[in-house]
């Protein structure tokens, strides 16, 4: 029995004679009869009874009808499902992502995503940067999403192992303790000079991926500015929890503007501004010719944030 031999039963059965069903599925009657006489061999029972108006299913094609819709339906929900795999639109994507873009950029991208392909699975992973790209290289995750204090060294670096995609920028601000005194109002600019004489925290730094740390660095030794002491602590977010406790005071980047508010943090611009970080989406060369979800992600980031690197 063949799919096709069923969808032609239930053409006929429906239009009310081979002759009418023919017409519809663009066939001549003839090929469409012995088709029928085959199904019928097959099954080895009459389905059609021929009569001067047409012809009826048998019982037994009553049954293979019912039985037919059933089938052919579950076989048209595969075929629409596969499609969506081919369209990027089904199946799950696993992205990782340094945590300040977790705080906001990547649930507003998720966000949009999600509107253009529901199906798809997005997991998220938030590991350090070069874990992220050390998870992207082995394949244990499909994107990555770092930032980088220089984007061009970056790509000219890894730009022959790895595709790369602009983020956006990212820029960089005072984060103080709450009610720190000589914050000022909210929104007023903070003077890099606020930073003369106190503890200032700081990733650590890796050679693999130089972001905050570096940047932080060139703007203090720019503009003249010198902490009492520089503490480094393993990652952003653990350094956070000392700056709401009032220990120290940091330079952090805040995507979007939004990704700090959610801490008892004072937050402030800084004048002179010190450069930005760049934050980049990483994918393995070819990823987006081969697989339809990282490329719909991709075109999502794109229409976004079109500024390329």
């Amino acid at each position: 029995m063949e799919l096709r031999h069923l969808r032609y039963f239930t053409a006929v059965v429906e239009a009310g004679s081979i002759t009418a069903a023919a017409a519809r599925l663009h066939l001549s009657q003839p090929p469409l009869s012995v088709a029928i006489s085959k199904l019928e061999a097959d099954v080895g029972v009459p389905l059609l009874v021929r009569t001067p108006r047409g012809v009826e299913p048998t019982s037994a094609g009553r049954y293979l009808l019912d039985a037919a819709s059933r089938v052919l339906g579950e076989v048209d929900d595969i075929v629409a499902a596969l499609g969506r795999f081919g369209a990027g639109t089904a199946g799950s994507l696993t992205v990782a992502a340094v945590p300040v873009l977790m705080w906001h950029r990547l649930p507003a991208l998720v966000r949009a995503h999600a509107a253009a392909a529901p199906d798809v699975e997005v997991r998220l992973v938030d590991p350090p940067p070069w874990t992220a790209i050390d998870m992207l290289q082995q394949r244990t995750v499909d994107v990555a999403a770092v930032m980088v204090a220089d984007p061009r060294r970056f790509v000219a670096r890894h730009g022959g192992v790895l595709d790369v995609v602009d983020w956006g920028e990212v820029p960089l601000v005072a984060a103080l303790p709450p009610d720190t005194p000589d914050a000022g109002a909210e929104g007023e600019v903070l003077p890099l000079r606020a930073f003369d004489g106190e503890l200032l925290l700081l990733p650590r730094r890796t050679a693999a991926v130089p972001s905050l740390p570096e940047a932080v660095e060139a703007a203090l030794r720019r503009w003249g500015v010198t902490p009492s002491s520089i503490r480094t602590v393993e990652t952003i977010q653990s350094g956070i929890p000392l700056i709401e406790a009032g220990v120290a005071r940091a330079i952090l980047p805040d995507p979007d503007q939004a990704s700090l508010a959610r801490f008892d943090l004072t937050v402030r611009p800084i004048e002179p501004e010190p450069a930005g970080l760049r934050a980049l989406v990483l994918t393995r060369p070819g990823a987006a010719a081969r697989d339809p979800k990282v490329a719909r992600l991709l075109e999502t980031i794109r229409g976004t944030l079109p500024d390329p690197v």
